[in-house]
């Protein structure tokens, strides 16, 4: 037996010596961290979730446990609109009680963590990365076969006609050199820099319109020869040196830009960091979106050991009480299984390490850096926010590998996760050629659930966990407009993940005004009959909103309500009334014309404000100069919907807003889990035009009530966690904090993970199915018996 000793050698050696001296198959090991972690942040999150507050509840007693007819007799009072504060959070009733009494006791229970060793074949050729579990490899853009060394051919073009001699329009689309194993255009041989890009437009002919208020128009039978030269009256490209274009010495084609990932500067000529899931947990190389495993790791993010990994390096998550080493009976060399005794506590999640078409080939082959992505880096490899709201799934991926929840255990797992990342599909449907979307008449929606599909069938073929739930204790992430209405029928006893919970009971077809996303055209075959969003199972969980370090910094969330002067606060597109507006007037479901057509305080196309406008009633189309210190003067701001769910309901919280929601029918984020009605109001569509006298009929304690809830829970709709998992990765590699990363570092309390951690132990034991799972699979279960049990 050893104890308090730190390893540094791998699990092809410990089968070495184990196989010389005869070790007894059982060694305990105390390992504590060997080298600095970003995991560390997981470990706050743990002890953030461990045990009760001292906040603005009644304190349960220290040692419960010992005391359980303290935990049930104990009352945790509803407020008169029968929300129960726990963990700075106004829950439902039933279940803010069953959470201050029964996660607040909850404790660590021992979980058996596998570590396995199977060998893929040959290595997967260098061009993929070995799942140790399976000994399958999953293989880089543009490979494919068992051992990953069968090389694709991916056309940037569609079949030339006489008409289009590169094809019909796709995104790829290219003129110059085709790397055909990622479908991407470059300028290629011949050139001063063949490596630099030249996508879609940049190689094509550029016609001017006769209407200079018109846009220009490519045309791509056309390839533009121009940006071939240096010649200064040349609008050149693929030879330009850098110097000379940033000294104004040679005309560049405005077309032409740095659009792959993984390069800076106007010209593509600084090699930065790519965007890879939690940059490959310090365990790889990020090669375009695609995470490059070091030997012994394996994963989207390289963050899951293999026996040939190094224990002390094993992530936070992982951290064994124990260890269990096969008998000397196992060849020294090729140790193909190790058990790991870990304490954790439940909910456990197990995560699907599915084939690399569902995700990191999805962030690998973009065309667009800034798509897909919560995040690039700069010339610095400092990290650049981006403003993409579909972030959300890559902020959530990120968490949820890193998170001390994960299990490598699918026997013992609560909940399972299938990670498809369809916020990349969003914009990749037009990629290329070879993400064909032919059989789907040009819908998004539809070529989607395949992917979905897809994913469903080969965690049915490949594990064994569908079957002994029929999917009701899997979860998958469905990040489009409408939510989960385009969910293959197959997977609809899971738990869906969604911006937007359109329950159908007013809505019951497609709403979105972008035909391309419409889902009233699937058939019942492929879709089902189901809702988009079931609130017995599914849950809404915020948007992704960028880190803003300026706002934390002014407190805008804390603005005290003699600041506020704005009654009510909306900015954002009005429809086909006003300039630059969407032109469907089924965009928003009518509701944001509506709301103009009464309380407009700019003047539409026609030169009229709303009927009912008033000075401290601000619903305008114009860009605010500084939008978040707009809200944050404001009493009430308005959630509505725009092509599906918008990020409005975000922005109201996070500076300090009290929302007021439009949108029948529809719930917003965790609205299934917490008490809206303590802290936003809800409005019906046809009430609209009552809406201000609404808003001006609370008494002046009602408004301070709910303001004083949104600044309680106003950190539940943040990434949090995934910001500062970034910021350590940051500190450690380049021994630098932004601006961002210190305002976030001051946040304490729950964020949208450990909300969802919260609703996900809720579930487990409140779901009469669920429950009955618990006590049949262990006796152990980390809780106690009466709650377990326990029913309301």
């Amino acid at each position: 037996m050893f104890s308090h000793q730190k390893w540094k050698f791998s699990w092809s050696q410990i089968a070495t010596v184990a196989s010389v001296i005869v070790l007894v198959s059982l060694v305990h090991l105390f390992l504590g961290p060997v080298v600095p972690s970003f995991d560390s942040i997981i470990v706050r999150q743990a002890q953030n979730l461990s045990g009760p507050t001292n906040e603005s509840i009644t304190q349960v007693t220290k040692d419960l446990s010992q005391s359980l007819v303290v935990a049930f007799d104990r009352r945790f009072p509803a407020d008169s609109h029968g929300a129960v504060v726990y963990r700075n959070a106004s829950w439902k009733a039933e279940i803010g009680q069953w959470l201050s009494s029964c996660d607040a006791v909850a404790k660590e229970v021992d979980v058996i963590e596998p570590i396995g060793g199977r060998k893929c074949m040959n290595d997967c050729s260098g061009q993929g990365v070995c799942n140790y579990e399976f000994g399958l490899c999953r293989c880089f853009h543009g490979f494919t076969g068992d051992d990953c060394s069968q090389k694709l051919h991916l056309d940037c073009n569609y079949e030339k006609t006489p008409e289009m001699p590169y094809g019909k329009w796709v995104v790829s689309i290219c003129s110059r050199h085709c790397d055909t194993t990622r479908a991407m255009c470059f300028c290629g041989e011949g050139t001063k820099y063949p490596n630099r890009p030249v996508p879609e437009s940049c190689g094509f002919q550029i016609n001017s319109p006769a209407n200079p208020d018109e846009p220009k128009m490519t045309d791509w039978s056309k390839p533009d020869l121009d940006i071939l030269t240096t010649n200064s009256s040349k609008q050149g490209w693929c030879n330009v040196d850098p110097e000379d274009a940033y000294a104004l010495k040679v005309q560049i084609k405005e077309e032409c830009d740095c659009k792959y990932d993984c390069l800076w500067g106007r010209f593509c000529e600084i090699p930065v960091q790519c965007t890879c899931v939690n940059q490959c947990s310090g365990h790889g190389k990020c090669r375009g979106g695609f995470c490059q495993c070091d030997k012994g790791w394996f994963g989207t993010d390289c963050s899951t050991p293999s026996t040939l990994s190094t224990v002390g390096e094993w992530p936070q998550w992982l951290r064994p009480a124990h260890l269990e080493v096969p008998s000397e009976k196992n060849v020294p060399g090729n140790l193909t299984n190790l058990s790991a005794v870990v304490k954790k506590k439940r909910p456990l999640i197990y995560i699907y390490d599915l084939p690399p078409d569902f995700n990191s080939l999805l962030i690998e082959g973009r065309h667009f850096k800034l798509e897909c992505v919560n995040r690039i880096y700069d010339e610095r490899n400092a990290t650049v926010w981006t403003d993409y709201l579909y972030g959300s799934q890559m902020a959530f991926y990120e968490n949820i590998l890193a998170t001390a929840h994960r299990t490598l255990n699918g026997e013992e797992a609560d909940f399972f996760f299938v990670p498809v990342l369809d916020s990349c599909i969003i914009n990749r449907a037009d990629d290329a050629p070879h993400i064909n979307m032919q059989n789907h008449t040009g819908l998004r929606s539809s070529f989607t659930l395949e992917f979905y599909k897809r994913a469903y069938e080969h965690i049915v073929e490949k594990y064994p966990y569908w079957n002994r739930s029929a999917g009701r204790d899997h979860i998958w992430f469905f990040s489009w407009d409408e939510g989960a209405c385009y969910a293959p029928k197959e997977i609809w006893n899971s738990m869906m993940l969604v911006h937007w919970g359109n329950t159908n009971s007013k809505h019951n077809h497609s709403t979105t005004a972008y035909w391309g996303d419409n889902w009233d055209d699937i058939s019942d075959e492929r879709r089902g009959d189901h809702p988009c969003f079931d609130p017995r199972k599914d849950l809404v969980i915020p948007a992704w909103k960028v880190p803003d370090p300026y706002s934390m910094r002014a407190n805008y969330w804390a603005r005290p309500r003699e600041k506020r002067k704005t009654l009510f606060y909306f900015n954002g597109n009005l429809g086909p009334a006003y300039e630059k507006g969407r032109p469907e007037d089924s965009y928003s479901m009518g509701i944001r014309q509506k709301l103009a057509e009464e309380f407009g305080s700019s003047p539409n196309k026609e030169g009229k404000l709303g009927k009912q406008h008033a000075e401290d009633v601000i619903v305008t189309p114009l860009r605010s100069d500084n939008y978040h210190k707009d809200i944050a003067n404001s009493i009430f701001c308005g959630a509505f919907p725009g092509d599906g769910w918008s990020g409005r309901m975000e922005d109201s919280i996070l500076q300090g807003c009290v929302p007021v929601i439009i949108q029948d029918g529809i719930y917003l984020p965790y609205e299934n889990m917490l008490n809206y009605e303590s802290f936003a109001v809800r409005v019906s569509e046809d009430d609209i035009p009552n809406l201000i006298n609404t808003l001006r009929g609370f008494s002046e304690t009602e408004i301070q009530f709910r303001l004083a809830n949104v600044k309680k829970l106003w950190q539940r709709f943040l990434f949090r966690d995934s910001i500062l998992l970034e910021a350590e990765r940051q500190k450690a590699s380049y021994g630098h904090e932004e601006e961002w990363a210190v305002q976030f570092s001051k946040l304490k309390h729950d964020d949208i993970f450990a909300t969802f951690i919260q609703t996900l132990h809720f579930k487990l034991h409140n779901d009469p199915w669920r429950r009955e799972q618990v006590v049949n699979r262990t006796k152990d279960y980390g809780l106690p018996q009466e709650c377990l049990h326990k029913t309301n």
